[in-house]
C-alpha cells in the first residue's frame, strides 16, 4: 500500500456477494476469527487485504491422476 493511501474495506453483504455465499457464513467466519473484520457501531467492515488473505490461505490446487 502506498504511503497516505487507505486501505479499502467492503461490508458483510458486499463480502457475500463476491463469496456467492450467505451473510449468515461471513458472519461465522469473522466471529470464529477466521476472516479479520472491524466493527463499526453494530455492523462490521472487512477489509479488501483480509479477504484476499483469507481466500488465498484456502486455495485448492486440483488434484489430477495423471
Amino acid at each position: 500500500m502506498n504511503e497516505g493511501q487507505r486501505p479499502r474495506y467492503l461490508t458483510v453483504a458486499e463480502v457475500a456477494q463476491d463469496m456467492r455465499v450467505s451473510t449468515m457464513t461471513v458472519y461465522r467466519l469473522i466471529k470464529s476469527g477466521e476472516l479479520g473484520a472491524v466493527r463499526v457501531g453494530k455492523s462490521y467492515r472487512i477489509r479488501v487485504a483480509d479477504l484476499d488473505k483469507f481466500l488465498d490461505s484456502r486455495y485448492v490446487e486440483s488434484e489430477t491422476g495423471s
